[in-house]
């Protein structure tokens, strides 16, 4: 067997499989003399505030929805009101048959009376009734302003002005007969005096106590209510009522205040009275609104667990959404949030079925959590709570949404539907952090969805780095690789993108990135790429227009554009690892010149990652010895660069023109430049580094150099022989594959008759050909692979070299 054959059965190059290899696949594998490249990952900048959008959005600050905003109890609606809707209705015409009079009140007829209209012009604000004025189109109705009189008003009796039953809706519009307006203070002064009778209360309140509570039917299950609220509710909401907005709250108070807030929750919970449920919700949630302005973000955050759990929405659902987004921006708030249950009441928001009709909520809700996600603690709760599952398919619902034929109405969903997918996608980046997040990445088909968002909006640069951080984050490892390699049309889209967003640097690093990643495991993927139309191109026209802007000497050494170019370089290197692509590639002009303008300009000590991936891209395509190969064409430029590298202090990059050195020496011009250049003596001192690597590219151009007539007497000359049985002797056992090359290298010197230290060669030998002898692993795994090289590759050369010294030391017998 003779050097050159040994070098062109390491052409066979088999993709790796998750499952267990056959000897002969392990075998195939290692001979494979083309290797992926390897390189670190984009780091994902830390912003430096929190926001709805980074600092380096492309997206217009005045066109954006914002992220700092003041919210005040005044800020939300009155409970269950609606915002006119411009047009007035004509009164029905009826007239009630009884007029009853303020004086009357209280009688137990009332019950049965009519329900009169409203006056024409004149309606109550939401659920409250304590003052009533001319409906204007378009208005939008806020909490009243408490006045003297309220404020100084025992809570019952103000829970009954803002809430009142049937009977006092029936006496409130008997009273709107005879008094068209209540707009003065005296003016609803009086009209509590005739709501709440001036007699005994205390005896009252013993005596009637539905009467008190305002439920006007006194069956069982109303009184329980009227006990339920008399004993579970108005202490709470009377506690609450204690503190007025804008007064000093020490933090002992405040955590009261929650302790009330969460014993709130848990007994309208335990009745079956959150959502809508609740007759008195008005009541709580007015209640609730002023408690906000006490201004402390534990108590908001635990307000808004309550107001949510009441289903409010509309403008309050909004100023909920926007005031826990408010929180959720102080990196210090973040522990609240693992101390309450508040992560479900959002994600909750998050499932709804119609996102269109609170969209502007769900936009800061999720911006919450995008938030939140950065902190590992939060993530890892959001995590269990299938989060991932839960943005996905909200993203679907927005990819899916309503169809109207309305150009704006389409124009603003589809401007609102981005500014979420933002968020989305931003805490679906946060969220690839935890190793635990990979199997609901994979379970949920995040892949295909990030996918279909990314063609959805290709235009969104926002959008597009956050999916292409999210890739170039999981496609590191071999499960994400693989299923993401798997995603129809991945390949195509990246490169898509990658000639329509060109000139955007952190999109285009991390998609060449991801392809890198994606074509070091993926056959498929490799083959994906060189047959998309134009693929290669767009390629070689980004290396091209990066090549040129590094050439300016302004811009020789920019970061941020050479990590382009080291990024392009591995992921051309690792589709020169399919044959066919790689047949390609060495024979394109543009593909090598490029190369070999990196090596030229480029200095190792200043740009040692590109110029090792630039040499390691020649190599793989230095191994196709077809005749249109520009590399094989260019051996005597190629070899001159080279052998700049060799006498550079980076060890790696000797390594690699070493490897370069390998395949070109097959070429007998090229050795006849190594001799010529002393570079065999350079080469042999590669065997004393007694790393398995560094030996086995040394005996890779000693194979080719012994295997020529010409040479053999000059590398003995310079201790060949004895640093190759050095090298056999101490790393054989480790690597059967570099033994196997170490004897063909031995073989090649002999093959003149000659060899120098036959005898303790062939001890050697006769001890690592028998089996029994030899110590394995005890890991089944690596045993199997040890044992597959040591009898596929190193057992057949090293019986015909133990053989062939046998013959030369036995006498009378010829070789």
């Amino acid at each position: 067997m003779s050097g050159m054959d040994l070098q062109q059965d390491s052409s066979e190059h088999v993709q790796p499989r998750l499952q267990r290899q056959t000897s002969a696949e392990i075998v195939s594998e290692a001979r494979r003399s083309l290797r992926a490249l390897a390189t670190q990952r984009p780091l994902t900048p830390q912003e430096k505030h929190r926001a709805l959008f980074g600092e380096s959005s492309s997206r217009a600050h005045d066109g954006r929805p914002p992220s700092a905003f003041s919210l005040h109890g005044r800020h939300f609606e009155a409970p269950d009101s609606r915002p006119g809707s411009g047009t007035r209705l004509s009164p029905l015409e009826h007239k009630p048959r009884l007029s009853v009079s303020l004086d009357e009140y209280g009688g137990d007829n009332e019950a049965s009376l009519p329900k009169p209209p409203a006056e024409r012009g004149s309606t109550r604000i939401g659920s409250g009734g304590s003052r009533t004025r001319p409906l204007r189109a378009a208005s939008i109705h806020r909490l009243p302003v408490m006045t003297p009189h309220t404020k100084n008003m025992s809570l019952e009796a103000r829970i009954e002005v803002e809430q009142p039953d049937d009977r006092e809706k029936l006496h409130y519009a008997d009273v709107t007969e005879h008094k068209t307006k209540l707009s003065s203070e005296t003016d609803l002064h009086t009209l509590l005096k005739h709501r709440i009778p001036q007699t005994d209360v205390s005896t009252e309140r013993e005596a009637k106590p539905e009467a008190r509570l305002g439920y006007g039917d006194t069956c069982d299950d109303n009184m329980d209510d009227s006990v339920f609220w008399s004993t579970k509710v108005l202490p709470v909401l009377q506690e609450f009522e204690s503190f007025a907005p804008g007064d000093g709250v020490s933090d002992e108070i405040v955590g009261q205040l929650c302790i009330s807030c969460n014993r709130l929750h848990d007994a309208l919970a335990e009745r079956g009275m959150l959502g809508r449920q609740c007759k008195k919700r008005s009541a709580i949630l007015r209640t609730l609104f002023r408690l906000i302005d006490v201004g402390s973000d534990r108590l908001n955050l635990t307000l808004a667990k309550l107001i949510l759990a009441l289903n409010v929405s509309g403008n309050n659902l909004l100023n909920i959404c926007k005031l826990v987004f408010k929180i959720s921006r102080n990196a210090s708030n973040d522990g609240m949030f693992l101390a309450d249950s508040i992560l479900d009441s959002l994600l909750c928001q998050l499932q709804c079925e119609d996102v269109w009709s609170k969209a502007e909520a769900v936009l800061y809700c999720v911006g919450s959590l995008k938030l939140l996600s950065g902190n590992s603690a939060v993530s890892s709760r959001l995590l269990a709570k299938d989060f991932i599952g839960t943005l996905l398919q909200l993203s679907n619902s927005l990819m899916h949404g309503p169809v109207t034929a309305d150009v704006t109405t389409q124009r603003s969903e589809g401007i609102i539907a981005g500014h979420i997918l933002v968020q989305v996608t931003a805490a679906l980046r946060n969220i690839a952090d935890q190793s635990e997040s990979r199997p609901s990445f994979l379970s949920n088909e995040a892949f295909f969805t990030l996918c279909v968002i990314l063609e959805h909006h290709r235009s969104d640069l926002d959008i597009c780095i956050n999916v292409a951080r999210i890739f170039s984050k999981l496609s590191t490892y071999t499960e994400c690789c693989h299923a993401l390699a798997e995603t129809p049309r991945c390949c195509k889209l990246f490169l898509e993108l990658l000639g329509k967003h060109s000139r955007k640097q952190d999109l285009v690093v991390r998609l060449l990135f991801t392809l890198g990643n994606l074509t070091s495991k993926s056959v498929e993927a490799r083959e994906r790429v060189y047959e998309e139309e134009g693929g290669i191109d767009v390629l070689l026209d980004l290396f091209q227009a990066y090549q040129e802007t590094l050439s300016s000497p302004e811009q020789c050494h920019a970061p941020e554009k050479e990590d382009i170019l080291v990024k392009l370089i591995r992921l051309l290197a690792n589709l020169a690892i399919h044959p066919t692509v790689g047949t390609a590639l060495a024979a394109n002009s543009l593909c090598v010149q490029l190369l070999l303008e990196v090596l030229g300009r480029r200095c190792v000590e200043k740009s040692e990652e590109l110029v090792i991936n630039a040499v390691a891209t020649i190599n793989n395509l230095s191994y196709y010895q077809c005749e249109s190969s520009v590399v094989r064409s260019q051996h005597t430029h190629i070899s001159q660069l080279l052998l700049k590298l060799l006498l550079s202090s980076s060890m790696d990059a000797v390594l690699e023109a070493t490897r370069v050195f390998g395949n070109l020496s097959q070429i007998r011009a090229v050795r006849r430049f190594i001799m010529q250049h002393r570079v065999e003596q350079f080469v042999v001192t590669l065997l004393d580094s007694k790393t398995p690597d560094v030996c086995f590219s040394a005996c890779g151009v000693l194979i080719n150099l012994s295997a020529d007539p010409d040479h053999r007497a000059a590398l003995r000359a310079e201790g060949t022989t004895q640093k190759l049985m050095d090298c056999l002797r101490d790393l054989g056992p480790r690597d059967w594959h570099l033994a196997a090359v170490v004897c063909q290298t031995l073989w090649n010197c002999s093959l003149d008759g000659e060899m120098q230290h036959s005898q303790k060669l062939l001890e050697i030998l006769q001890l690592y050909t028998d089996k029994g002898a030899l110590q394995w692993p005890s890991d089944d795994g690596v045993r199997q692979v040890q044992e597959a090289c040591w009898e596929l590759l190193f057992l057949p050369v090293a019986e015909s070299l133990r053989q062939r010294l046998h013959v030369e030391d036995t006498p009378g017998i010829s070789p």
